[in-house]
């Protein structure tokens, strides 16, 4: 008997951006380091990215999976570096040293798990650690097209204090910035638009707001908010809020928590199918924090967005 699933999930399959994609090849093609290669999703995504000429893959892992995964999607590999590890901390180190020490530009997660992946990262021999706080961002874009909205932590930072939350408004106009945003809109979520003390998240939004407006310039920020107010003129009109140039038009939501976050990506995922590229930024260099739940289209556009930082970043620098 077939399970009956529910009706709020989209029928629509998410779709990677064209314009990220784009963007992605305006700029060096990243050396990208697969922890854990050879895991057969994260392979459809390399081989999707590097025949579109976005990346230039570094295998690390077993050497004999990686093949057998590259027979599997038909796909030459001998061309391509393949650094033969056993078991995913081996895998997660390797890898990570060799973005380190500057073999490659970018860290992606592949046959691995998450903390395995991240202490990696965080490991003092890799050479990542740059003194930053790791942000975790994703991009969510709508399968019809339209404006892109990012969110804020859903993956790392579990309960982010101020100055984290300070540190994570920066990276997102950043970000914002180097995708063609020219003057970011970010909302900083709670459940309602007056600051109370029973709902700290809402004072705590009013704070980092101000913080934003004194030491951010070029961008608008506006908070406490309520998701509605975020995303529908129609509601913050009823509210009665007038005159803010971020309600029914924002560019970003930074988010009071992980669970928050979590909860509000999936959701724009399942219920609107649309395309989550998640980057980690605060590292030497960008980290593909992908999941096994995630599709091939939101892997590829992963690979687009930290194309962009990367590049981005190594222009500026």
């Amino acid at each position: 008997m077939a399970q009956e699933q529910s009706p709020f999930l989209s029928a629509k399959t998410p779709t990677c951006p064209p314009g990220l994609i784009e963007k992605a090849k305006l700029y060096p093609k990243p050396r990208i380091a697969i922890a854990g290669a050879g895991e057969i999703s994260s392979m459809v995504a390399a081989k999707e990215a590097t025949l579109l000429d976005i990346m230039t893959p570094i295998f690390i892992g077993k050497k004999e999976l990686i093949k057998f995964a590259a027979a599997e999607l038909n796909w030459d590999i001998d061309g391509f570096e393949i650094i033969d590890v056993n078991g995913e901390i081996e895998a997660g180190l390797t890898a990570a040293k060799i973005c380190g020490n500057g073999r490659a530009d970018i860290l992606m997660k592949g046959q691995i798990h998450s903390d395995i992946f991240i202490k990696s990262a965080l490991d003092k021999s890799s050479g990542l650690r740059i003194g930053k706080r790791l942000v975790h961002i994703f991009h969510i874009s709508h399968p019809d097209g339209g404006r892109p909205i990012l969110i804020s932590d859903a993956a790392v930072n579990v309960l982010p204090g101020l100055k984290t939350r300070q540190e994570i408004a920066r990276e997102i106009v950043r970000v914002l910035r180097i995708i063609g945003t020219q003057n970011p809109k970010i909302a900083v979520l709670s459940a309602t638009e007056v600051p109370s003390a029973a709902m700290p998240s809402s004072i705590e939004a009013r704070e980092l707001v101000e913080w934003c407006a004194d030491n951010i310039k070029g961008a608008e920020f506006s908070g406490p908010l309520a998701l509605d107010t975020i995303l529908s003129f129609q509601s913050s009109k009823i509210k009665g809020i007038e005159g803010d140039q971020v309600v029914g038009q924002a560019d970003a939501i930074i988010v009071p928590d992980i669970v928050s976050g979590n909860t509000l990506f999936k959701a724009l995922v399942y219920l609107s199918a649309g395309c989550a590229a998640g980057v980690v930024t605060g590292a030497k260099v960008p980290l593909l924090l992908t999941s096994r739940a995630d599709p091939p289209a939101a892997r590829l556009a992963s690979i687009a967005l930290a194309a962009q930082i990367c590049g981005s970043t190594q222009i500026n620098n």
